[in-house]
């Protein structure tokens, strides 16, 4: 073997202990990679706004693969979690699903039942009656010919809500043209039987149904003097 040929061999021998060198430090450096982030698991990214009260659905959703370290504790890892739960706020598009965004729709009790009527936007909603929400429910009539005076009732107390739907147009009751088009949002009450045919009158026959918010903890009873107004009260 000449010189030119141990040569060649000592090059050859070092390109081997040089390409196992830089092999060793890939591992290397994908191993120190993976002890820094740690297994991926899945998450759930929206896809659009979602906004609040509205119940949740699995197509709202993609699934997406993380590093388990980067993941809040109250990130949703399984779809299962969100069946039976509404937004309790305004969802934005691109954001990670957390078990505080959400909360469970309000359910029927023993012996309720859901009842859905329209109620005039401007006047018996205003943007803050949600689900789960407490109400009074108010109707106004019209006194009739024989001198009875026009009356405010209320006529169901602590109705509790259990969907908002969506604002709606409605055309005027009477037949005068003239008369614009009302904005109308059906909500749906858990009410027992009677107060349920009391709301259902009241949608027929009332002038008007109003809500009234009741402040969470504050269900008093209405006094049976105060159920009632006509203005010959404040005479």
């Amino acid at each position: 073997m000449n010189s030119r040929q141990r040569r060649g061999i000592i090059l050859l021998l070092v390109s081997v202990i040089c390409a196992i060198g830089a092999f060793a430090g890939v591992i290397s450096v994908i191993r120190d990679v993976n002890s820094k982030v740690g297994p991926e698991v899945s998450a759930y990214r929206l896809k659009s706004d979602v906004a609040p009260y509205k119940e949740l659905s699995a197509k709202q959703f993609e699934k997406i693969e993380m590093p388990e370290r980067w993941l809040s504790d109250n990130a949703v890892t399984d779809l299962a979690e969100i069946r039976g739960k509404i937004a309790v706020t305004q969802l934005r598009k691109g954001s990670l699903l957390q078990s505080d965004m959400i909360v469970n729709r309000p359910e029927l009790g023993d012996g309720e039942q859901e009842i859905a009527i329209m109620i005039d936007a401007s006047t018996g909603v205003a943007g803050k009656i949600t689900p789960g929400a407490t109400v009074n429910i108010f109707a106004t009539y019209k006194g009739d010919n024989k001198g009875a005076e026009d009356q405010s009732k209320v006529i169901v107390q602590n109705a509790k809500v259990l969907d908002v739907g969506k604002l709606t147009p409605l055309e005027p009751k009477n037949s005068n043209r003239r008369a614009r088009p009302t904005d109308a949002v059906p909500i749906t009450f858990a009410l027992n039987t009677l107060d349920a045919q009391r709301v259902a009158y009241a949608e027929s026959f009332a002038t008007h149904v109003r809500l009234a918010l009741i402040a969470q903890g504050g269900d008093t009873p209405v006094s049976p003097g105060d159920r009632s107004y006509t203005l010959d009260d404040d005479k």
